[in-house]
């Protein structure tokens, strides 16, 4: 839980993060929800997963939404909810497997929440049922936290740990998938992580790129920052680099989502752009303090040509 880039931004700044009170949402329907968080679309650009929490993150559930006729359905809980904190689906390439990360226990028997594990559901076509949820199990999920599944075409699953290889807090690491299981994790070493906090991966379909959350570095611009890191010819990672005040904020931005599909980046924010003054009527007091980009952790959207 930067050297500035070779990126072009294509968005329209003013209206995505530049003037107080035009930032627009992900997505019109997300406008009701003051708290959600991690953001995943399907292929065919037909689902939706996010997940929405309580005001102290307690509270934790996975929702999607459906285009059905050209528009979004009213969010619901996903089928494999539970009364544990389940957070960060991500879909695989073809649409048939989804991760999660959730504390929910190893036994159905058992009512106490645990660590962090990564776990998926299955689905043999998208217009099928998901599966009871499946524990990665080992080498993934050990007895820290593990959270935040980002999974390449490959198969190579990059997500976030706590543990015992860590350089310092939360670090980023990667576990190949050869011969039908996944090897042992590997630390992404120092071009990624520091001994503070790095976390909410997101891997490039081909490895090509990394976007993560860099929290409270020295370059920063306060709390986390989205950073980048491309490999080079050798296929090492280089140095990341911050993405800047027109993705940035001085609050927490992090949950990452990158669509090939469309070159649009999805992410979370906790940006502030409340505007203390003079109110003639409370009507124009709440207008201001209600918008959308008033604190609250909310996802937004910014057109990027990776």
């Amino acid at each position: 839980m930067y050297k500035l880039l070779s990126l072009v931004i294509i968005c329209n700044i003013s209206i995505l993060f530049g003037q107080k009170g035009n930032t627009t949402p992900a997505f019109d329907f997300l406008i009701q929800y003051a708290n959600c968080r991690d953001f995943a679309i399907s292929k065919n650009q037909n689902e939706i997963y996010f997940t929405l929490q309580s005001s102290n993150g307690d509270v934790s559930r996975i929702l999607c939404a459906k285009k059905i006729k050209n528009k979004w359905s009213k969010p619901q809980l996903v089928s494999f909810t539970t009364n544990h904190r389940d957070i960060e689906p991500f879909l695989s390439h073809d649409d048939l497997r989804l991760y999660f990360a959730s504390d929910r226990p190893l036994n159905d028997s058992v009512t106490k929440s645990k660590d962090y594990d990564i776990w998926y559901v299955e689905r043999k076509t998208i217009n099928e049922n998901w599966s009871k949820p499946i524990n990665l199990g080992l080498p993934i999920n050990t007895e820290k936290d593990e959270f935040y599944p980002s999974v390449a075409l490959n198969g190579n699953l990059y997500y976030t740990s706590d543990n015992e290889n860590s350089l310092g807090k939360d670090d980023i690491f990667v576990s190949y998938w050869k011969d039908n299981s996944y090897t042992n994790p590997i630390n992404l070493g120092t071009a990624i992580n520091s001994n503070g906090y790095e976390f909410n991966a997101f891997i490039a379909p081909d490895e090509n790129f990394l976007i993560f959350t860099g929290y409270n570095r020295k370059e920063g611009l306060g709390s986390g920052d989205l950073y980048i890191s491309y490999k080079n010819k050798e296929g090492n990672w280089q140095t990341a680099t911050n993405l800047g005040d027109q993705i940035n904020s001085s609050a927490m931005d992090y949950c990452p989502f990158y669509d090939t599909t469309t070159g649009i980046l999805y992410f979370t924010s906790k940006m502030n752009l409340v505007t203390n003054k003079p109110f003639k009527t409370l009507e124009e007091f709440e207008e201001e303090i209600n918008k959308y980009e008033n604190g609250f952790s909310r996802i937004y959207k910014s057109n990027l040509k990776l």
